[in-house]
């Protein structure tokens, strides 16, 4: 521990910030589809998917040592690089948050520490073999993977029950959903707690803390499991909105096979130390789900400005990690600091623009077209 320096524990810091975005952001991943049903009141399914993460943040950390030694060489990353990195992922979280598309944090991060160590190391900091391996492929493959899984499951669970009573049908799967929600809750927080484990042992390597191919010790484990827990508790409600009631209308045996699709996707992923976005494979299996429902009714333009949103965060994050780690680089604590004021102005500026247009658990379910609306109507003189 007396490798920690001041900004060391900044880095700290930022990272368990950006795990707690990363929750927020990602809580309708697990519980859009249970809330959109009736599955789950909302606030029971923000505290059961909060504790969830927090246990499945224990269950393996195959996908921190990816970040923490795949992705970029950590003979050559510094603390004000990863910092760097991610204000850039943080950023991209609170503006997709505050138009409510369901992108990835995750490549959020990976594109913020990327563009971050390619400024401040130069391209062989980024081991780009590793990037399109870990990364890439799995960010293509994954949600069509699970589209197809839960295209078939809907279509299965439909014909298995035609003959049924709709009521009691709706309510074997709502009780379902209870399950496969859970469960894909336990997965997000063993696969998206890892990745800021995998920061902050990547930082701990950077200063001399820790051994070089070293795995997060405990208390990473623990402190990024609260952070993303506390951030899912909550409430990503804009994303939740958009997942649950902006891709399709969701019924009990959709959003059970969906969610089990997205589990079995996930947990498989973690396992083999990919390291996927959950946001995409839930939208993916909810997108599946809503074409395996005869009649029932794909909004293909909110799909594709979400898919516009995954290509694009990447890059994005990239550029203005890029930018904070020149400024960093060249500018010392100085720069550092002048890169924290200005994220955090921005991330303020945000917060407050949320507050034009609130969404919480009392409007979720409301018509997706909400959400969109960037100024109060004319005929209102001040925003709810």
């Amino acid at each position: 521990m007396d490798h920690i320096t001041f900004l060391v524990a900044v880095v700290i810091v930022t990272a368990l910030a950006f795990d707690f975005t990363n929750g927020f952001h990602d809580t309708a991943n697990a519980m859009a589809t249970s809330i959109a049903t009736g599955a789950l009141t909302p606030r029971t399914a923000v505290l059961v998917s909060g504790i969830l993460n927090i246990v499945g943040a224990f269950l393996s950390t195959e996908v921190a040592k990816t970040i923490s030694g795949g992705i970029v060489d950590d003979t050559l990353v510094t603390p004000g690089m990863i910092f760097a990195g991610l204000v850039g992922a943080i950023l991209w979280n609170l503006l997709t948050w505050l138009v409510g598309l369901p992108s990835s944090s995750s490549h959020a991060l990976f594109g913020g520490l990327i563009g971050a160590v390619w400024v401040g190391a130069g391209s062989h900091g980024v081991h780009f073999d590793k990037v399109v391996e870990k990364v890439l492929i799995p960010a293509v493959a994954s949600p069509i993977v699970a589209g197809v899984a839960a295209l078939l499951a809907t279509y299965l669970a439909y014909r298995l029950t035609d003959r049924a009573r709709k009521k009691s049908v709706t309510k074997g799967f709502r009780i379902g959903q209870i399950a496969s929600a859970s469960l894909v809750s336990l997965a997000h927080g063993t696969n998206d707690a890892q990745k800021t484990m995998g920061v902050i042992t990547l930082t701990l390597i950077s200063a001399g803390s820790l051994g070089h191919d070293a795995g997060p010790p405990l208390w990473v484990i623990a402190s990024a499991g609260l952070a993303i827990g506390l951030g899912t508790y909550l409430g990503g409600w804009r994303i939740i909105r958009t997942m649950g009631k902006g891709l399709t209308e969701i019924q009990s045996p959709q959003g059970f096979a969906a969610e089990t699709a997205s589990t079995t996707v996930i947990l498989t992923s973690a396992h083999l130390g990919f390291a996927l976005s959950t946001t995409q494979v839930a939208s993916g299996s909810i997108l599946g789900a809503g074409l395996g429902r005869r009649l029932a009714e794909v909004r293909w333009g909110v799909a594709g400005r979400m898919v516009i949103a995954w290509m694009v965060t990447l890059p994005a994050a990239a550029l203005v990690g890029g930018v904070s780690a020149s400024v960093v680089t060249n500018g010392g604590n100085i720069g550092a600091a002048v890169v924290a004021l200005v994220g955090a102005a921005l991330a303020g500026g945000i917060v407050l623009l949320s507050r034009r247009n609130p969404v919480d658990a009392k409007n979720v379910n409301d018509a997706h077209e909400v959400t969109i609306r960037t100024e109060p109507p004319a005929n209102v003189g001040t925003a709810a």
